[in-house]
């Protein structure tokens, strides 16, 4: 696992000197402790900071091909670099490492820019061809790795992270104010857009070559609900546990320590039962948990932990985990509004003395259908033109029934008038159309929709396909795998999510529906496959999620540091947000007449990156 960095000059122009990537590169520095390099010439400037995971000794990069025409910057890690490496050496092509950064090079030199279809893994990489003179970008099917592109007045800049683009000569931070009402609707900035005006992320499952100051991207990769499997479900569930073991078995390939995040829920449990068949030690397990009980998972971590035989290691957060805010600004890049980055970032720096590479069981809910969500928002459209009568009634009741029971009425209520597509985003956004109408005015006054574009119109799947697809190039992407990426990265360890290997995903998606939702419940096939290891109080229990005490925190300690927050000067003069609506909030939260701690938390996180990315140089 890596970082990498770079700018690729426009004809007639040329690329910053070496000292620019170096000081790329000391931005991202916490992805790569290991071992960092540059390469620049005038038409190129490459850089990258190392984690090394395989290979310890022979990865260094930027690496150069034997005939020095073909230089390569890469982040993430290719499973079948194994497989593709003999391939290779059967067609004639000698290797002098034994790194997967190094089959990347020699399959470009065997298929141009076909050889990113035959990559398997998690990958962001940049790889200058002198001879053609073009810049090649790529990143994984799913977006697992990140990367950032700047359209600057010379060239195109290049980073792992947005921090490292604020080294590159004339670059401007200038927000893109267009991208609030998106933050605020959905905790994160959708995807392809960023904070900053000048700069985009490269799609996932796409590849992008930029050649005579030119950017032509292509995709390479889309997910096909299109149902195929027609057997048994004993069959299924056979066929799945293959893939599964194979995911697992993949990313266990390393040549350093690894263990797993263990929360007790379904996913992370299956992955830690199909690692413990591979292993002849115990798996190295991490999991944290709250004060609060009902936010915390330690007890369930605990139980798998004890079936499964790992050797466990937990931690209880406390409140004051809230100083940490800071530092998971900086290691996130834009406004991001998920509270459980924080948590992720503790279990991360817990394993961190223990471990240098961590599995994970994100991804799937969405492959397997698995939120809750999901099947509420199947139900309510099942009522069909009882919705109006519902609807109104509902917020009849909420209007008079006093407290949060309330509250939670009249947004049910709310949903339920909705039309489709805002419908099904209300139940995933963090903030109600009216909360993003008081804060940002005229802007926050379009519907959900229009800010995400998710539902192309004339799609006729099956309503399950189309909203799990939804999330899976949106939640999944903006929100689940970019806390996964930057928290571990802050950690200075790799995280590998074997649930999101594309084979899994894939196969998932083209299941017939009542093999992913059964009895009130998604995940159904998954389930049956962990029945193997797992009882059924283990299988059975309600999902939990991964949820910080938000609303306890916020009528105590963080309540009071964001109340100084915003009454600063800073924070009331920078327009992006009405001050007034912000206070009327906290002081009705405080009071315990309402929850809003998910629009607090956004306007937080919101003002103390302005701090740390537009007032600090």
């Amino acid at each position: 696992m890596c970082g990498i960095v770079g700018f690729a000059a426009a004809p007639g122009r040329v690329a910053p000197e070496s000292r620019v990537g170096e000081a790329m590169n000391a931005a991202i520095v916490h992805r790569g402790p290991d071992d960092g390099g540059v390469h620049r010439e005038d038409a190129v400037l490459l850089g990258m900071r190392r984690l090394a995971i395989i290979d310890l000794g022979g990865g260094h990069q930027p690496m150069t091909s034997a005939d020095g025409q073909r230089v390569l910057v890469f982040n993430g890690e290719i499973y079948n670099f194994r497989r593709l490496r003999a391939e290779l050496q059967g067609l004639g092509h000698r290797f002098r490492t034994d790194s997967d950064s190094e089959v990347i090079l020699v399959a470009y030199e065997a298929w141009g820019e076909a050889a990113v279809v035959r990559l398997e893994g998690m990958f962001a990489f940049a790889l200058w061809d002198r001879a053609r003179g073009q810049l090649l970008l790529a990143r994984d099917r799913l977006g697992k790795k990140p990367l950032f592109l700047w359209d600057g007045p010379d060239g195109i800049g290049f980073a792992s992270e947005l921090k490292s683009l604020l080294a590159l000569p004339g670059f401007r931070r200038e927000v893109d104010a267009g991208v609030l009402p998106g933050y605020f609707a959905f905790g994160y900035v959708p995807s392809p857009r960023s904070i900053f005006r000048d700069v985009r992320k490269l799609p996932a499952g796409h590849y992008a070559v930029w050649r005579d100051g030119r950017l032509r991207e292509e995709r390479y990769w889309a997910l096909d609900f299109s149902p195929t499997f027609r057997r048994t479900e004993a069959e299924a569930v056979e066929q799945l546990h293959e893939r599964l073991q194979a995911a697992v078995d993949d990313r266990l390939v390393a040549d350093v320590p690894f263990g797993a995040f263990l929360s007790g829920g379904l996913d992370s449990s299956v992955v830690v039962a199909l690692m413990a068949q591979r292993m002849t030690q115990p798996v190295k397990t991490f999991s944290i948990g709250f004060k609060e009980a009902r936010y915390s998972e330690l007890s369930g971590a605990k139980r798998v932990a004890d079936l499964l035989g790992t050797d466990h290691h937990e931690l209880v957060v406390e409140p004051e985990a809230t100083e940490l805010i800071e530092t998971l600004v900086w290691h996130l890049d834009e406004p991001f509004a998920d509270s459980s980055a924080l948590p992720t970032f503790l279990v991360s720096e817990l394993a961190r003395p223990h471990v240098k590479m961590v599995l994970s069981g994100d991804g799937g809910d969405e492959a397997f259908a698995g939120y809750e969500r999901y099947l509420k928002f199947l139900a309510l459209e099942r009522l069909g033109p009882l919705r109006g009568a519902a609807a109104l009634g509902l917020c009849a009741a909420g209007a008079v029934v006093p407290g949060l029971f309330g509250q939670r009425l009249r947004r049910v209520g709310q949903r339920l008038g909705e039309r489709f597509p805002d419908s099904y985003l209300s139940g995933v956004a963090l903030s109600r159309p009216e909360q993003m109408r008081a804060l940002l005015g005229p802007a926050g006054a379009e519907g959900y929709a229009s800010l995400h574009p998710l539902f192309p119109p004339g799609d006729t799947r099956p309503m399950i396909d189309r909203i799990v697809d939804a999330d899976i190039r949106s939640y999944l992407l903006d929100d689940i795998l970019v806390k996964l990426d930057r928290m571990t990265m802050a950690a200075s360890i790799e995280g590998r999510a074997p649930l999101l290997d594309h084979r899994v995903v894939e196969f998932a998606v083209r299941l017939p529906a009542h093999l992913r939702v059964r009895g009130g419940r998604g995940k159904h096939v998954l389930r049956e496959v962990a029945r193997r290891w797992l009882p059924s109080d283990v299988l059975d229990k309600p999902k939990q999620g991964f949820a910080i005490p938000l609303p306890e925190w916020f009528r105590a300690k963080l309540g009071a540091m964001a109340g100084d927050v915003f009454a600063s000067r800073a924070f009331r003069e920078r327009g992006w947000v009405q001050p007034a609506i912000v206070d009327g909030l906290l002081a009705e939260h405080r009071s315990g007449r309402a929850d809003h701690a998910e629009p607090l938390w956004q306007v937080l996180v919101l003002e103390l990156w302005a701090r740390r990315f537009m007032d600090m140089p």
